[in-house]
């Protein structure tokens, strides 16, 4: 079960490196910050006004000051209000990103991996671009609703670093699997492919949580150490979630290609794989 995630892992991290997967986090990164810069310029502001609102309404601040005191981190109190929208807004900077990758950077992926590994794996259309972009938006539309029921879980640091690895496990493997066989892959297989490896494609997902993890932790740690760096942090972090999930998707492409060609040689059809 290891050995071709391990495999697929040593692929990907190979060609992360190659200046065309770079070059692909540009343009997403553009769109990005394009869209972000914006709406933290006009929003922001509007955003803190708001939950300070919230805050007094319902006597948050002494609840937050309940809670970081218990935690050892009492001199937080007062960006509690701050700390509170970093929070709200990590999961939007998540989805754009995820959005970006998947419409604007997979096929590029696919590509490339068909190239390099699979240069005769036969194309079987088993997807779409309109299936990729429900498959995208559902997955996102779920993962908000989850991440905000489970934001009272950052209280408890370590719980809600497992919690948010295992819901970008399950978004990711629900996401790029699609992605990652949409072109090579017919409606039967990539169905097969996803009941058989599911197992393997939430362990993948789910490693790729916890690298993604990382950014959202610098930010919030960085910007609470001097919220003046918010914008600053907020763009590096955006950097990052894309360079991480093309690595991710590298990752499943080369897994599930891989995957494709053994249950085609499994049924006596041509594999298509370079050794």
């Amino acid at each position: 079960m290891m050995r071709p995630i391990a495999v697929a892992y040593g692929r990907a991290l190979r060609s992360q490196f190659t200046g065309r997967m770079l070059m692909l986090s540009v343009v997403p990164l553009l769109l990005s910050l394009a869209l972000w810069g914006g709406l933290l310029y006009t929003g922001m502001q509007p955003l803190l006004d708001w939950l300070q609102g919230v805050f007094a309404e319902y006597g948050l601040f002494e609840t937050s000051s309940n809670v970081l005191a218990t935690l050892g981190l009492g001199f937080l109190k007062a960006l509690a209000v701050p700390l509170a929208a970093m929070l709200v807004l990590l999961p939007l900077m998540i989805i754009t990103s995820l959005l970006f990758i998947g419409v604007g950077a997979m096929p590029a992926i696919a590509r490339h991996v068909s190239r390099v590994q699979f240069p005769t794996l036969e194309r079987k259309e088993g997807g779409s671009f309109l299936g990729s972009l429900g498959v995208n938006l559902w997955g996102i539309v779920l993962f908000a609703l989850m991440w905000l029921v489970t934001l009272p879980l950052y209280a408890l640091a370590p719980v809600a670093l497992v919690v948010q690895a295992l819901l970008w496990g399950w978004l990711t493997a629900r996401v790029m699997s699609y992605d990652a066989l949409s072109i090579h892959a017919s409606r039967q297989e990539r169905q097969a492919i996803v009941s058989t490896r599911r197992r393997q494609l939430l362990l993948i997902g789910t490693v790729s949580g916890l690298l993604g993890a990382l950014p959202g932790v610098a930010w919030i740690g960085g910007a609470l150490i001097s919220v003046v760096l918010f914008p600053v942090l907020a763009v590096l972090s955006i950097w990052l979630y894309l360079i991480i999930f093309i690595f991710t998707g590298l990752w499943f492409q080369y897994y599930c290609l891989q995957a494709l060609a053994e249950l085609r040689a499994a049924a006596g059809e041509g594999a298509g794989a370079k050794d």
